[in-house]
């Protein structure tokens, strides 16, 4: 019974009044307990109503059969115009179908046997950093490390390229850092006080992280040249209707939502993954015996991952309790009814797949570990709809397939070769901005598996 950290429920004052108090932008801590047990509910007193909305039912009702009266919320959308542009993730109606219609046939060369061996490659290349520090004991940045690492990976299948090398990941990763702290849509009080639709200024540090990632981006672009057979080339290639391409300015946009879902989001479901193996040694240990079991000592296949059922599950355990997005923020654009209750025109509806996925109504113990709770026999305990790490309906993420593979092969392959411990006695606490990670950083070491 591994209960992993989370914010302790409390009432709704008491929650906002942690949040104001600890001043770090996280959303969890505005949490109430009542939160966890609602079907439909508003959060507290806001200037502007906002819900939040659990039921599965009422779920598709906002995020599928209604969409277009709920469309990305104005404060996601304002948050990530400047790392993202207008583009796929937060667009809306006519904009974001022509933009899906271009984006989805590059997409498709994402299939996951064309790009497992460069995915193999990246990790390989992991696996040999972690052996050097295996030998010299060295602590380092869990949260670094996979956010290197992701960004590898998608450095190899997007743009054909290794050339974001480990200044640079350390870096990206610091302006992510930057980002996620400081951008407005994580700042309470204008969560609480600001009107509806409000322009809300982006502070110089965030305007700067966004130009620095947007301009690593470029470079990437660029350096994927003519003849290249890659995402980014094939996105640059593509057309509307009516003959019309993306200009550079927005294949950077696209390229950005492409970077953000397959790094940053990846980077902190991983993160919580090697956290919670560093002190369950039982879960190692049954990971290590089927991965053994399937794919002897040897290299790790492309086949082989769709065979590793157990570290499949608890990828989706960890994606259960830490899911990438926290958040799914969507705006009311008309007086509206949701579950029998009015809706105001400007309200803020939240579906939270962090609530969703630990309700007490839809999960036996839910803030318990439990791999096991995705097993077959106990699919009876599953309600359908109250599982969505990757979002749903037509905006469901489509690189969810991609993203599931690459982190069976990572867990699998570096708890092959390595055990993972907590380099110190630290507290550990999640936090939701954007994506959900630790408020700091998690510092681990690794030993070669077995030594003592």
């Amino acid at each position: 019974m591994y209960l992993p950290p989370r914010p302790k429920p409390l009432p709704a004052v008491v929650s906002l009044m942690r949040a104001a108090l600890r001043g770090d932008g996280n959303l969890l801590d505005l949490l109430p307990g009542s939160a966890y047990r609602m079907d439909i509910g508003t959060l507290g007193w806001s200037r502007r109503s906002t819900f939040i909305v659990n039921r599965p039912d009422l779920v598709r009702h906002v995020l599928i059969e209604r969409e277009e009266i709920f469309p990305k919320s104005d404060l996601m959308v304002h948050a990530l115009k400047p790392l993202i542009g207008d583009s796929i993730f937060v667009s809306s109606g006519a904009t974001w179908k022509r933009q899906r219609e271009m984006v989805d046939p590059a997409l498709s060369m994402m299939r996951i046997n064309r790009a497992f061996p460069a995915m193999a490659a990246g990790v390989e290349d992991c696996a040999t950093h972690l052996s050097k520090k295996a030998t010299n004991g060295e602590a380092f940045s869990l949260d670094l490390l996979m956010s290197h690492l992701t960004a590898d990976i998608i450095c190899r299948t997007v743009f054909s390229t290794q050339r974001l090398d480990e200044g640079a990941a350390h870096e990206v990763f610091e302006a992510f850092t930057i980002f996620e702290r400081s951008v407005a849509q994580v700042e309470i009080k204008r969560l609480v006080l600001d009107k509806a639709w409000t322009d809300v200024p982006q502070k110089p540090e965030v305007l700067d992280a966004c130009r620095f990632i947007r301009a690593q981006i470029g470079a990437l672009l660029d350096e994927s040249g003519q003849g290249c057979d890659d995402i980014a080339r094939a996105l640059a290639a593509v057309h509307d209707t009516q003959g019309v391409g993306f200009t550079r300015e927005e294949l950077i946009d696209q390229l950005g939502v492409l970077f953000l879902a397959g790094h940053e989001t990846s980077a902190s479901a991983l993160t919580w993954v090697f956290f919670i193996l560093a002190s369950q040694p039982e879960i190692v240990a049954r990971i290590r015996d089927e991965v053994r079991n399937v794919c002897g000592e040897g290299p790790i296949s492309f086949e082989q991952t769709k065979k590793l059922i157990f570290t499949r599950n608890v990828f989706r355990e960890t994606v259960r309790l830490y899911p990438p997005i926290t958040f799914l923020p969507r705006v009311a654009l008309e007086d509206s009814e949701i579950g029998g209750r009015f809706v105001k025109r400007g309200a803020l509806v939240i579906v939270s797949p962090w609530v969703l996925h630990r309700h007490e109504k839809y999960w036996r113990d839910p803030d318990v570990f439990d791999p096991d709770r995705f097993l077959p026999e106990r699919e009876s305990e599953m309600t359908p709809g109250a599982y969505i790490p990757f979002g749903t309906g037509p905006r469901i993420c489509s690189g969810a397939a991609f993203a599931s593979i690459e982190a069976v092969l990572i867990i699998a392959r570096l708890v092959q070769s390595f055990d993972f411990t907590l380099a110190e006695d630290q507290p550990v606490r999640p936090a939701a901005r954007l994506t959900t990670r630790p408020v700091k950083q998690v510092m681990c070491r690794v030993r070669q598996a077995g030594a003592p």
